[in-house]
């Protein structure tokens, strides 16, 4: 008798993927589909700005939207792991027979946003503020390119810490992550997502600060600061990336402080290419329909009026 033939017999595992696969493809497709659009969509409403360091980051409603589009567009690729994860977990209770709710795996990507998109708030205070008070001192050409310098090694130097490694340690960890922190219902999903989003605000916040050092409308340094995300959380060599990312970090700070002109993709304040962007944005036809009022870049946005960018 054939040994796959009788009752006692194991069944064959069905060929092609299964349901489960199926989910978690659609899953995975639907969160990197978001992303390009959000990535689309950054793009279009930074057309004509100034992406040099210390940009304006002109009118709050311009800005909100703006920033919420950002995240998602940076974040979305890292954090599909854990995406998938929870999907999963929720897949497996069903299966199980166990009480669950609809809807949670997007609830717990909205609560990871909320966080991002809270942070972004800060950051506009701050950026204003500092505006209000610095007096000219962050202009480019006397304390803005050395600031900038500093921030970017002061976020080479975040990534060797304890508290780095804490953040990024959870971050890594779906599983752990999420069993040690699972909440019931798409109130606890939403919960669990905003515990998520605290994390990795913990473990990403000086890289935004470096993005905003060479440039927040930037979408090359944009999507640079995305790689680097991406690294250090799905490479399977943890410190690999971190030691990597801050030595692309201080590669950078020495870069800003010794030879601006010779970064690549910086747009250095009162350069060629910064008046380019100057004179596109004042040209009512490369301006976004809607997206600013009229006040919203007034000595902002360009290479000789702003912070780190006089």
């Amino acid at each position: 008798m054939s040994s796959t033939a009788g009752a006692g017999a194991l069944p064959r595992r069905p060929r092609g993927p299964t349901v489960l696969q199926a989910g978690q493809l659609a899953t995975l497709g639907l969160l990197l589909a978001l992303a390009a659009v959000a990535w689309l969509l950054t793009d279009s409403r930074m057309a004509g700005m100034d992406a040099g360091p210390g940009t304006d980051p002109g009118a709050f409603s311009f800005y909100v939207v703006t920033w919420v589009v950002m995240m998602a567009a940076m974040m979305f690729p890292s954090i599909a792991p854990m995406v998938l994860m929870h999907r999963n977990l929720e897949a497996g209770r069903r299966a199980r027979g166990q009480p669950t709710a609809g809807g949670t795996t997007a609830l717990f990507v909205a609560g990871y946003l909320a966080v991002w998109g809270a942070s972004g708030l800060l950051a506009y205070g701050a950026l204003k503020l500092g505006r209000s008070l610095d007096g000219g001192l962050l202009a480019w050409h006397r304390g803005g390119r050395w600031t900038a310098a500093i921030l970017l090694l002061a976020a080479a130097a975040y990534e060797l810490t304890p508290a780095k490694r804490a953040c990024l340690t959870r971050c890594r960890s779906p599983l752990a992550f999420l069993i040690g922190s699972w909440r019931e219902g798409r109130s606890g999903a939403l919960s669990m997502g905003i515990n998520h989003g605290a994390w990795c605000l913990g473990c990403c916040w000086m890289l935004m600060i470096a993005l905003f050092a060479l440039g927040a409308m930037s979408i090359p340094w944009m999507i640079v600061i995305s790689v680097l995300i991406a690294a250090e959380k799905l490479l399977p060599w943890r410190r690999v990336g971190t030691l990597g990312v801050a030595v692309v970090l201080a590669a950078l700070a020495i870069g800003v402080a010794a030879a601006p002109q010779n970064v690549p993709a910086l747009t250095v304040p009162g350069s060629p290419s910064a008046m380019r962007a100057t004179s596109a944005m004042q040209d009512p036809a490369t301006r976004m329909s809607g997206s600013m009022d009229s006040g919203s870049m007034k000595n902002g946005s360009t290479g000789s009026s702003t912070a780190m960018g006089k």
